[in-house]
C-alpha cells in the first residue's frame, strides 16, 4: 500500500504553497514514529487530524534503521513506509526531515556511532567517508519515500535538507553534496532548510533554490520579520513551532502555559504562516535511545519526551491541545469529532522476587561473552554502541609483597573522564560511583587488592554541539595510585538477553563457577533477599485485558524495565519523571512479566502502577 491521494502538484508559489495551483496552508504537527509503538500511530495520526492538523511531520533516526555498519532495518517499530501510509490513509499529507543529523534530543542526534569508530571521520561536514555513509543512508531513506510522494499519489509534500545546520557550520559544498543525492535518488517535492531565525544561522544553513524556514516558540512576529527579511518570497513557515520543552534527568519536568503558546500560534497563522508544531505528540525514549546534552555539565534526557505537547505521552488531549484547536479552527476547518477523553489506568500491584545478580548472570555466560584486553578499550572499539558493558582485573596479584600494605586504601582514577556513570565493586562488594554529571573520575579502595569490576553505562550520547560523537566508556584508561591498571576481562552487556536471563529467579547462578561466586558474595541472588551490587529482580502483573500502565518507579533506586520482554527504558530516583509508560499493545490480558534491573537497591521491592501519569515536580 502506497499511494492513497490522487496525484498532485505540490510547490512554492511567491506568496504561499500551491496544491494544484491553489494556494494551501500547511498545518502540521510533529510525530516521530519511532518514538511511538507502531500499533499506536494510526491513533495518534488520527488524532492529529482532530485537532485540526492536515499534514504529520516526522524525523528520520539513522541509528535506529542503521544500528551497525551495512546494516539497514525498516520493518515493525521502523517501518517508515507504513507510517506514511496510515498518514495518507487519514487523507494527509507528510514532511519527511531525513537529517542525517535530527538532534531531537535523540541519542548521538542520530547519528550512527559506528560511524566515528574511526576518530578522523568528519561530522557533518565535506568529509569523503562521511559523504559515502550519508548517501547511502540518503538512499535507503529515498526508496521508501519516493513512491510515496505527493505526485505519485503519495503523502509526502516537502522533504528536508539537514537540521538546524547553521547553528553547527556553513560548509556549502556539504549541503549541496546532500540535495545532489536527494534528488538523484528521485526526491522530486520542494526541499527546505530549517534555522533559528537569526541573520547568521539562515545564512550559513541555507542554499540556493532550498525554501528556508524557522524554528522558534516565541516572538514570533520578529522571528517572522527576519525570516522575510532574508527570504522576500515564498510562504513564511516555521518548521518547529515549540509548544513545550524536554526534561532531562536531575532538573524538572518542564511546561509552557497552554494560552501564551496559544496567542503565539494565533499571531503565526494571522500573518499567513504555515506551521509544524514540535511536538504534537513526544511520545517515549524507548530501549536506551535518548540523547543528552553538555554545555559544561553532562545532562542526560529522560525517558519520557512528552514535551508537555498537545497530545501527552499516553496520547490523550491536553489543555494545549483543545486551545490550539480553537485558534486553529479560525483559519482552517476542524472536525466536528473529537478524541474521548482519558480515563484512569489500572492500579495493580505485585511483589519483586529479588533474581540473580548482574555479575551471577554475567559469570554464567546469559549476558555476552567475556574478552581479554590488555588496556580498557571504550566502547566504540569494542564495537557496543549503547548500554552497559563490564570491565574487570585482578589488583594486587603478586606485586605487593606487603600484606600491610596490600590493605591500605588506594585512589582508583579514570585517565580522562567517565562516560557516563561507573559503578565499582571489590571482590564483589559496591564502593561507590564516579559519575560524569557530577565531573567524577577518581574514587578510594578500602584497599589495593582483590577483584575489581567497574559497571559502566552510556547514559545517552550528546545530540548537540561539538561533542557529538564522542567515544563512551572510561576514556583515558585506569590507574590505581598513578600506577596504570593492565589485564582486563571486557564483557559487553547484551540486553536483548536480559530480560530472559532474568525472568525466572535462580536460573542464573544454579551451578559451577558462577554458583559458587554467588555462594561467597554477601547477599548474593537466590530470590530470597537484596543482592549486593547490581541485580535483576522479577515480577507477575495480573491484567484483564491490555492496557496502558504507568509503572511507579519511587521506591526504586536505577536501572532499567522490561515488560514482557520489551525494555520500557530507564528509570532513576533523581527524577523529575517518576513513571514509566507501558503501552496497551506491550500488556496482554493474564500475566505480565516484569525485570527489573536495578544498578543500586531498592527502597522497597514491588511493582506498583498508578492511575495516571508523574513527570515530577515543575519548579526547582
Amino acid at each position: 500500500m502506497t499511494a492513497q491521494h490522487p496525484q498532485s502538484r505540490f510547490a512554492i508559489g511567491e506568496t504561499d504553497f500551491e496544491l494544484d495551483g491553489a494556494p494551501f496552508r500547511v498545518l502540521s504537527g510533529a510525530l516521530h514514529y519511532f518514538r511511538v509503538h507502531p500499533d499506536l500511530w494510526a491513533d495518534r495520526i488520527r488524532k492529529a487530524r482532530l485537532m485540526g492538523l492536515n499534514t504529520i511531520e516526522t524525523y528520520v533516526a539513522w541509528n535506529r534503521h542503521a544500528p551497525h555498519e551495512g546494516k539497514w532495518e525498516a520493518s515493525g517499530g521502523l517501518d517508515l513506509g507504513r507510517f506514511l501510509d496510515l498518514v495518507a490513509a487519514e487523507g494527509m499529507h507528510a514532511i519527511v526531515r531525513p537529517g542525517p543529523y535530527i538532534c531531537a534530543e535523540w541519542d548521538n542526534g542520530g547519528l550512527p556511532a559506528w560511524l566515528f569508530r574511526d576518530r578522523e571521520v568528519g561530522i557533518r561536514r565535506s568529509e569523503p567517508r562521511y559523504l559515502a555513509a550519508v548517501s547511502e543512508y540518503l538512499r535507503n531513506v529515498s526508496e521508501i519515500v519516493v513512491p510515496r510522494q505527493i505526485d505519485t499519489g503519495g503523502s509526502v509534500i516537502l522533504v528536508q535538507i539537514e537540521n538546524e545546520y547553521g547553528a553547527y557550520g556553513s560548509d556549502k559544498g556539504y549541503l549541496e553534496h546532500l540535495v545532489a543525492v536527494t534528488r538523484d535518488s528521485g526526491i522530486t517535492v520542494p526541499l527546505t532548510t530549517i534555522d533559528q531565525p537569526t541573520p547568521q544561522m539562515l545564512a550559513d544553513g541555507s542554499l540556493p533554490g532550498l525554501h528556508l524556514t524557522g524554528s522558534f516558540g516565541s516572538r514570533t512576529l520578529e522571528r517572522l520579520e527576519t525570516l522575510r527579511e532574508f527570504q522576500p518570497t515564498g510562504p513564511l513557515v516555521c518548521m518547529e513551532f515549540w509548544c513545550g520543552w524536554f526534561d532531562d534527568w536531575g532538573s524538572h519536568h518542564h511546561t509552557t502555559d497552554a494560552a501564551a503558546s496559544a496567542h503565539e500560534l494565533d499571531l503565526l497563522l494571522a500573518a499567513g504562516g504555515s506551521v509544524n508544531i514540535y511536538m504534537f505528540h513526544g511520545g517515549t525514549n524507548f530501549g536506551l535511545t535518548n540523547g543528552a546534552n553538555d554545555k559544561g555539565r553532562y545532562a542526560p534526557i529522560t525517558t519520557s519526551y512528552d514535551y508537555d505537547a498537545p497530545l501527552d505521552e499516553a496520547g490523550h488531549p491536553t489543555e494545549k491541545f483543545w486551545a490550539f484547536r480553537e485558534v486553529i479552527s479560525r483559519y482552517a476547518p476542524v472536525p466536528d469529532e473529537v478524541p474521548d477523553a482519558a480515563g484512569p489506568a489500572p492500579v495493580i500491584q505485585a511483589p519483586l522476587a529479588i533474581g540473580p545478580s548482574l555479575l551471577d548472570a554475567a559469570a554464567a555466560g546469559a549476558l555476552g561473552d567475556e574478552a581479554p584486553h590488555e588496556h580498557v578499550p571504550t566502547f566504540d572499539e569494542l564495537g557496543h554502541f549503547r548500554g552497559l558493558a563490564l570491565f574487570s582485573t585482578t589488583l594486587g596479584a603478586g606485586a605487593v609483597d606487603d600484606d600491610d600494605a596490600a590493605d591500605r586504601p588506594g585512589v582508583l582514577t579514570v585517565g580522562e573522564e567517565v562516560r557516563d556513570r561507573a559503578w565499582v565493586l571489590l571482590d564483589g562488594v559496591p564502593v561507590g560511583v564516579m559519575s560524569r554529571d557530577a565531573h567524577e573520575r577518581s574514587i578510594v579502595l578500602p584497599r589495593t587488592h582483590g577483584e575489581l569490576v567497574i559497571l559502566v553505562e552510556d547514559q545517552g550520547r550528546v545530540d548537540y554541539g561539538t561533542r557529538l560523537g564522542e567515544h563512551k566508556g572510561l576514556i583515558g584508561g585506569v590507574a590505581l595510585d598513578g600506577v596504570p591498571l593492565t589485564g582486563w576481562r571486557v564483557r559487553p552487556i547484551d540486553l536483548d538477553r536480559a530480560a530472559a536471563a532474568a525472568a525466572a529467579p535462580g536460573a542464573v547462578g544454579s551451578g559451577g563457577a558462577a554458583h559458587a561466586d554467588a555462594a561467597a558474595r554477601p547477599g548474593s541472588g537466590d530470590g530470597r533477599g537484596a543482592v549486593a551490587g547490581p541485580a535483576f529482580a522479577h515480577a507477575v502483573l495480573e491484567l484483564e485485558a491490555p492496557a496502558d500502565l504507568f509503572l511507579d518507579t519511587l521506591h526504586w533506586g536505577k536501572g532499567l524495565v522490561w515488560v514482557n520482554g520489551f525494555l520500557l527504558g530507564r528509570y532513576w530516583r533523581r527524577g523529575p519523571q517518576r513513571t514509566l509508560i507501558v503501552p496497551a499493545p506491550v500488556t496482554r490480558a493474564g500475566a505480565n512479566e516484569v525485570v527489573v534491573l536495578e544498578f543500586e537497591g531498592f527502597a522497597d521491592a514491588a511493582v506498583r502502577t498508578l492511575a495516571a501519569p508523574e513527570l515530577g515536580h515543575t519548579e526547582i
